[in-house]
């Protein structure tokens, strides 16, 4: 089972850093050694002078006393797209590790398991390694995505050192199980990521799962091999999350979650989203205070899309450098190389390294800016090493002047003339009513060759600007299933070329979801892609901004949602060629709702 969020069939210049890095020295205490930077991806070297260009769901850890290597492992994957056996298929490695002495240049070391365990499932995959150490040797916890038992499990084995040699300890870690307060005793969810941490009174915990079955947390026995399900508790809602990581800071439990689908190309939209608790078990809140647990799914955005190459980051893991600088190693896609094997849906997906900062007590990468892909300080590998500063915090868009003839409050008796409609809707699903548009859901899509929708269009207007909407659509506040009912906002070139941003329904979930969708172009490339924001309100606010891109050739469109219309969190930045497109607004995917639309509001941007 896909998550369902439309997975069908879910920076500075280097010059601009020289009085940044000056400015943050007293805050770090030294400044980064002179020209000592790093760009994405970090290299991964074999012995052969290959390289592994693939290294998903990345875990860090760092060597021993006495050991100055840090220790990369990344989950099954080919390296390359030639790396193929004697039939031409590719060639799978099972859990890779790399070392390396200054976290930037990486040298293949060897693959965990030669074979699967014998508990695991001949054709199963072993992913989103987990590597810590207990006592006096280490733990390599994995995914087994299926077993000769049936369902997925957390498998685990011991090694000595980092790199083992490692012995399975011939058992699931989490055994397989059928999804929380599921009525099928057969079925069986994703028991995906394991993630472990231990509290300040030395108790291991492990949290695990995925988007069919939720994330769950347990107690992890003394040794860490065994978990205790009689401690079992949920802390994310199904249909929303997966790939767990848990930071401990001031007090809290930082748990941080990736979204939508990892794994769709040039068009991924895996983004990571936080929320915190004071105990490990839960609850776990966002900064708007909306619970992981809550049908209106909370999570504040840590790590997506910027405008850049990299697409789809996340599944992310934590460390700290030689001078407790916070850092994270994710994996992402580069749009413009995004398979090692396009016919079997084959992403190519490298680490990615960039630090984490803390905006008023929550997490976010770079600041806010997100994934880099120019030259960055390095972190510091060693001990006396000196540690790139805090990055300034990333403003939000704000409007400048609003524009009037491209705004309306709907307080009139008919809709202006410059609103128009692609295809206009049947008598009846759309009026002007209480100073608000109403505007029935359809039994209808813009989603690839579902092209029925009514979509109700204005010009929008030249150069940069921001576009707002502030609605509300009737969907129950929990419960399933009105699957891809939504109501919301377009940004559109054509059916086949728009950027949307909608509240809608997910199985048991209400979500926002902000996706672009693409005309057919190379075989086997997406059309459609999407990625999610923060949590929606009964009424909630949604705005795009539209700005020409650096290259002349694209623009880039940026997510914003609100709950109250004040406070505004962003999302994710998509690419796109749509020149002179229009504003347009929709509400379809099932019938049986309303959405209300109060106003729609255009402005340009003010400057930051």
């Amino acid at each position: 089972m896909q998550p369902l969020t439309r997975v069908r069939p879910t920076l500075l210049a280097p010059a601009l850093l020289a009085p940044l890095l000056l400015a943050s020295c007293d805050r770090i205490g030294a400044l980064p050694q002179p020209g000592r930077t790093y760009s994405n991806p970090p290299v991964i070297q074999k012995a052969d002078g290959t390289r592994v260009e693939s290294c998903a769901d990345p875990d860090l850890l760092r060597g021993p006393a006495g050991d100055p290597n840090w220790y990369l492992y990344c989950t099954t994957d080919p390296h390359t797209a030639a790396e193929r056996d004697e039939s031409g298929n590719p060639r799978f490695h099972l859990i890779s590790m790399a070392k390396s002495s200054d976290l930037l240049n990486w040298t293949y070391v060897g693959d965990a398991f030669a074979g699967k365990p014998g508990w695991v499932k001949d054709d199963a995959g072993l992913w989103a390694p987990e590597v810590r150490r207990i006592g006096n040797q280490y733990l390599l916890y994995y995914t087994a995505s299926d077993t000769k038992a049936g369902g997925s499990a957390i498998g685990v084995a011991t090694g000595p050192t980092p790199t083992g040699p490692w012995t399975d300890s011939g058992a699931p870690a989490v055994e397989p199980q059928a999804p929380p307060g599921g009525s099928d005793p057969a079925a069986r969810r994703w028991v995906f990521d394991p993630e472990v941490v231990t509290d300040a009174a030395g108790q291991h915990w492990m949290y695990y799962g995925s988007y069919f079955g939720g994330i769950s947390v347990r107690r992890l026995s003394a040794d860490g091999l065994r978990t205790d399900p009689a401690t079992q508790r949920e802390v994310a809602l199904d249909n929303r999350y997966e790939g767990a990581q848990v930071v401990q800071r001031g007090g809290y439990y930082y748990l941080m979650l990736s979204a939508t689908n990892c794994c769709a190309g040039p068009l991924s939209g895996y983004s990571v989203f936080v929320g915190r608790s004071a105990s490990p078990a839960g609850p776990f809140v966002d900064r708007d205070g909306v619970s992981l647990l809550d049908p209106r799914v909370g999570g504040t955005p840590v790590l997506s899309m910027n405008g850049n190459r990299w697409v789809g980051p996340g599944h992310n893991a934590v460390f700290q450098d030689a001078a407790g600088r916070d850092w994270t190693v994710y994996h992402a896609i580069d749009r413009f190389d995004p398979y090692l094997d396009v016919g079997r849906n084959l992403n190519k997906r490298p680490m990615l390294l960039d630090p984490l900062d803390w905006v008023e007590g929550w997490p976010t990468v770079r600041g806010g800016a997100w994934a880099s892909d120019t030259p960055q300080p390095a972190p510091a590998a060693q001990p006396g090493e000196r540690t790139a500063p805090p990055s300034p915090p990333v403003q939000n868009d704000r409007p400048g002047a609003l524009l009037g003839d491209y705004s309306d409050d709907f307080s009139g008796s008919t809709l202006a003339p410059r609103w128009t409609w692609v295809r206009p809707p049947a008598s009846g699903v759309a009026a002007l009513e209480g100073g608000a548009l109403r505007f029935d859901t359809q039994d209808a899509d813009l989603f690839e060759d579902s092209d029925n929708a009514s979509v109700l269009t204005q010009p929008a207007p030249a150069g940069d600007y921001m576009v707002e909407v502030k609605l509300n659509i009737n969907l129950p506040d929990e419960g399933c299933c009105f699957n891809f009912s939504q109501g919301g906002l377009v940004v559109y070139g054509d059916d086949d070329r728009f950027v949307k941003v909608a509240v809608f329904s997910n199985w048991n979930t209400r979500q926002i979801e902000f996706a672009k969708e693409v005309p057919a172009s190379t075989p086997g490339f997406p059309r459609y892609g999407n990625t999610v924001l923060a949590s929606p309100a009964p009424d909630t606010w949604l705005r795009i901004v539209r700005r020409a891109a650096e290259n002349g050739t694209e623009e880039t469109y940026t997510g914003y949602s609100s709950r109250d219309g004040v406070s505004w969190t962003r999302g994710g930045t998509w690419t796109h060629t749509l020149g002179q497109a229009k504003i347009g607004l929709i509400s379809m995917g099932g019938k049986g709702f309303t959405t209300r639309f109060d106003h729609v509001r255009v402005s340009t941007l003010a400057r930051r």
